[in-house]
């Protein structure tokens, strides 16, 4: 007897923001130098600096925000550096140096945005800058007074601000953005929020936050972080918009050959994103008392396997360049689908998620070798979640077996324009599902799925087309849709109402 799942959208729950899909570019390794960027005067085909076939395979993808240019480089970064005369400067990101020629900076940046008309979010040196650097910082690209700041912006260049609303104060404060405690922290970060709404009261402020399960993994950080900065601030709510938690996903052992055990460790490490963000949000509701209603920012997440980190559990490579590339398999990209399902179902509590990263570096959605370039399967399963964007999700009926601890088949729904888009993941190892659809319109737009001959498959430049989107066979029998999914597989569906 074949498994049969049956799944049936349920009630509406709120809408799916275009910052659930955002992404993260940092200075490290290859991500934007040699990655994004390649500047102008390279023999590899770009505009303005930025390779072509990236930015074409971007603008095919959800790319609607971009978080730059940190991570831990942001509070080593000053953004005067990269404007005008650049000034060559030492890059420090997670254990890195490197010199930073400054030839991507602020217009750069901002220009990449437009490109993929993506919204950006600065993050802002709070560690070895200042409150006037960032307050600056914030004029330069959003101000409309005629000072000496907005009018040095127009002699590099850009008559017209940009109008940047999200900006991060500080970086993991509590570890590579200085180790403060909490307290100092929330202090450090009303002084600065104060400056920068005084400049534009419009903008939108990201705190530093911690999630208490990644601060046990770690005696220098503090697992009661976000206690003891929201009683910090709770008299000062109008300066905090979102508090951020990031969350890597690092128990799924090796990234190719592991085993089954960590196959199912990986996806259910995935599923507990979304507990992270109920976690972050109820300590925010602790002290806000309905005064705010102030948003949780995933703005890193992802997974980090053992063989680019000399930390957390193994296995650790020796003999490897430290540069934080990492295989892609169709598994992360399952884990991607996993959390997008938990950030849809926290659609109200939500406020952004940034995928890390956005080329070559962690869990990028493309690699580049040159001239060369591939899409990781993470980049199709985005691709695949397209249509939810903007859209209202819904709830998820679904009946199933359970494999260690998770559902067999796990599905989210969302609804715009007339278009039930319904995305159906199959996380069994080795066996295929048959999945019943009940309650969805007879006509099928479209059925597109994901999958691979192997649950650590990868895409690569010999073989960059392995793993790629292909058409899914689905049949009406009554008043219910069938489909077949591969094991370890993904799915969309979408259907138009009459």
């Amino acid at each position: 007897m074949p498994n049969i799942t049956h799944l049936k959208t349920t009630t509406p729950t709120a809408r799916i923001s275009p910052r659930f899909y955002g992404h993260f570019a940092e200075h490290l390794a290859r991500c934007c130098y040699d990655g994004l960027w390649v500047g102008p005067a390279s023999s590899i085909p770009n505009t303005r600096g930025w390779r072509n076939d990236l930015i074409h395979a971007l603008q095919q993808m959800p790319v609607p925000m971009v978080r730059w240019p940190g991570g831990c480089y942001a509070d080593h970064y000053h953004w005067r550096d990269g404007i005008g005369q650049r000034t060559p400067r030492l890059g420090i990101s997670c254990g890195t140096r490197v010199t930073d020629t400054n030839e991507l900076g602020t217009h750069e940046f901002m220009d990449l945005c437009e490109l993929l008309q993506a919204e950006p979010y600065l993050a802002g040196n709070m560690a070895t800058g200042s409150v006037q650097e960032m307050c600056d910082w914030l004029e330069y690209t959003s101000g409309t007074a005629d000072t000496s700041v907005t009018r040095e912006r127009k002699r590099n260049g850009r008559a017209n601000p940009w109008d940047v609303k999200l900006w991060g104060v500080g970086n993991e404060s509590w570890d590579c953005g200085g180790r403060y405690d909490a307290r100092t922290y929330a202090a450090e970060f009303k002084r600065y929020a104060v400056m920068m709404k005084h400049v534009d009261p419009s903008v939108e402020l990201v705190a530093v936050g911690n999630d208490e399960v990644a601060a046990s993994r770690a005696d220098h950080m503090q697992n009661d972080w976000n206690d003891l900065f929201m009683d910090h601030v709770q008299d000062h709510l109008d300066l905090v918009d979102q508090l951020s938690v990031h969350t890597y996903w690092i128990d799924g052992g090796s990234e190719t050959g592991f085993s089954e055990e960590h196959y199912y460790t990986l996806l259910a490490e995935a599923d507990t994103t979304e507990e992270a963000i109920v976690r972050a949000k109820t300590t925010i509701d602790k002290y806000a008392r309905g005064r705010k209603d102030i948003k949780v920012a995933l703005d890193e997440y992802g997974v980090w396997h053992p063989e680019t980190r000399p930390w957390g559990p193994g296995p650790h490579v020796e003999d490897r360049p430290f540069n934080f590339e990492q295989a892609n398999t169709i598994r992360d990209a399952l884990s991607v689908g996993i959390a997008l399902e938990g950030f849809h179902r926290q659609a109200r509590i939500l406020g952004l998620a940034n995928l890390a990263q956005i080329v070559n570096v962690l869990q990028s959605v493309a690699m580049t070798d040159g001239e060369k370039m591939f899409l990781t399967p993470t980049y199709h399963a985005l691709k695949l979640h397209e249509h939810h964007i903007s859209g209202m999700g819904f709830g998820v009926e679904v009946q199933t077996e359970r494999l260690f601890g998770q559902q067999r088949v796990s599905a989210t729904a969302s609804q715009k324009a007339g278009v039930t888009t319904l995305t159906v993941i199959n996380r069994h190892i080795s066996e295929s599902s048959t999945v019943h659809l009940h309650d969805l319109p007879e006509v099928l737009l479209e059925a597109r799925m994901l999958s691979a001959s192997s649950p650590d498959a990868v895409n690569s430049h010999s073989d960059p087309e392995r793993i790629q989107l292909q058409p899914l066979d689905a049949h009406r029998k009554g008043n219910v849709w069938v489909v077949d999914l591969p094991a370890h597989s993904m799915a969309t569906l979408r259907f138009r109402h009459a």
